[in-house]
């Protein structure tokens, strides 16, 4: 995203970035969670899951800002973000 001006503090706030994980299966294929996020990270799929739904896939993952809208919004609680200092930890601690 392009500002029309730089902010005066831009070089000390960091933009957070999310991981975005998908349970398939439990999806239902509303999309609201593809009409309401901010940086357009996913798209419907042309695949079915098992119930006979197009499931969300997340096309641009290093977009993701981990604003949680899609989760706060799936009303089948199918998708969920994670921080992605969290998740880079995690993988870390399993690689130790």
């Amino acid at each position: 995203m392009k500002l029309w001006r730089t902010p005066l503090d831009a070089d000390k706030v960091r933009v957070p970035h999310g991981v975005v994980s998908i349970i398939i299966e439990r999806c239902k294929g509303c999309s609201f969670c593809v009409e309401y996020c901010p940086r357009d990270v996913l798209i419907i799929s042309k695949k079915f899951n098992k119930k006979g739904y197009h499931y969300p896939e997340v096309i641009s993952a290093g977009l993701c800002v981990d604003c949680n809208l899609c989760e706060d919004i799936c009303p089948e609680f199918a998708i969920y973000s994670d921080p992605e200092e969290q998740h880079s930890t995690a993988q870390t601690k399993e690689n130790a």
